[in-house]
Order: structure tokens, then C-alpha cells, then sequence
């Protein structure tokens, strides 16, 4: 496949017109306006990140102002840090944001949490520090790890994805 490719990684999920998704750890939005077209303009992605800079960039990434995003400044380690009401979405994606977490379980709580039930969470994280371009050995999850943090919780797993060269890709169910 080649490195992370956001475009080929949305393809994978299948996520369906006038859906609504949180794009956890939206960072510079990449996801968000991929995820935004998909879902059209009857869906809604909620850009969620805790860096209010990362979500100003996100909106400049939005050059046509996509009337379906909502950008949100909220702490995926904290209780209800989304800021969104139980059940709210049936897509959640939390991509190269757990390496960056001390509270991993905290944020995949959050995800089960705002998640309807039959809801889909994808993880994508990183395999390896590749030379330096990824995070740390020491920060690194396997996606056995996080696998088993996310049954743990209660949801489901349901296959892996092909995420690309140095990263792994999961998806769970509600």
C-alpha cells in the first residue's frame, strides 16, 4: 500500500452519505475533509483535538468551508472531553493519536461512549518509529495492546485494515 494514505484509508471503512463521525485527534483535518465529503452534506463530522492550533489548521485545510464540519476543542483523556451527547455518532476514528496518550483507555471510553450501538471505531496507529518519523519506541502500541484495551471496554473487534507501511489498522464494533 505504502505510507498512511488518508484517501485509501477512508475507502476501507465503507462510511455511508448523511452519517455522522468524530474524527477523535483531528489534528490538521486531513481525516476530517476526506471524511466530510464522504458523508455529504445530510452527514456531520465532528473534528475533535485538544490543540486549539492543530483545529485552526484543520479549518484552513477546509478551503471551501464545508457547512458539515464542526470543529471542536475537547480532551479525549477526560470524562465526556468530546463535548458530545452519548450515542451521538456511528463512526469514530482515532488515528495516530493513541501513541500520544497516557490515558489510552480514557479516550477509548470516550469513543464507546459518544458511539451509537452497531457503531465503528477505526484505530490506525504506528508499527515502528521509522527512522525517526514516528514516535518513540517507548510510545508505540501494538495493535494487540490496543485490541485488548478496546474488548476490554466492551467493544467488539472486528477486522483490521490495511492502514499502510509502519501502521496498523482495526476496527471494532459497539
Amino acid at each position: 500500500m505504502a505510507f498512511a494514505n488518508p484517501a485509501t484509508i477512508v475507502d476501507q471503512l465503507e462510511i455511508e452519505a448523511g452519517s455522522t463521525v468524530a474524527d477523535l485527534g483531528a489534528g490538521a483535518g486531513f481525516y476530517t475533509v476526506l471524511l466530510a465529503d464522504r458523508v455529504g452534506n445530510e452527514g456531520t463530522v465532528y473534528a475533535i483535538d485538544v490543540q486549539p492550533e492543530l483545529l485552526t489548521k484543520a479549518k484552513t485545510l477546509d478551503a471551501t468551508k464545508r457547512t458539515n464540519i464542526e470543529f471542536l476543542q475537547g480532551d479525549l483523556e477526560e470524562e465526556k472531553g468530546t463535548h458530545l451527547a452519548p450515542e451521538t455518532v456511528e463512526y469514530a476514528l482515532l488515528v495516530n493519536v493513541l501513541f500520544q496518550l497516557e490515558n489510552k483507555e480514557a479516550a477509548l471510553r470516550e469513543a464507546f461512549r459518544i458511539l451509537k450501538r452497531g457503531g465503528q471505531l477505526f484505530v490506525a496507529d504506528w508499527t515502528d518509529s521509522f527512522g525517526g518519523l514516528g514516535p518513540p519506541e517507548d510510545h508505540i502500541i501494538s495493535e494487540a495492546d490496543a485490541r485488548a484495551l478496546a474488548e476490554n471496554i466492551g467493544f467488539a473487534f472486528s477486522g483490521s485494515i490495511d492502514a499502510g507501511d509502519h501502521h496498523w489498522g482495526a476496527l471494532f464494533e459497539k
